[in-house]
């Protein structure tokens, strides 16, 4: 089942520096999602000035628990501060032709 993960970064003072810390991590782990194709599509969220506040992922689980326990249990994001909420919803695409991209 597909899921939408939309999560947003702390907004403290340090939130930037944090994230830019973590990313590295975050970047090898990513790797190994995809490559075990579970995660389909990953990007940040911008505010109106361009500044990364938070991340968006299109993932493929069982469930929603099984993305918990795989995903979330080893995330750097979501582990080392960078993420304050994480809003996790199940996802079908619009179109049959969005299927093999998503």
């Amino acid at each position: 089942m597909r899921f939408a993960l939309i999560a947003f970064d702390y907004t403290d003072s340090d939130a930037p520096a944090c994230r830019k810390e973590v990313r590295p991590r975050h970047k090898e782990i990513q790797k190994e999602f995809k490559a075990a194709d579970t995660l389909k599509y990953c990007g940040g969220l911008l505010n109106a000035d361009g500044v990364t506040i938070g991340s968006l992922m299109l993932h493929d689980y069982p469930s929603e628990e099984a993305l918990r326990a795989d995903f979330l249990a080893r995330e750097p994001y979501a582990l080392e501060g960078v993420w304050e909420t994480i809003h996790i919803y199940p996802h079908i695409p619009a179109d049959p032709l969005f299927t093999d991209v998503l």
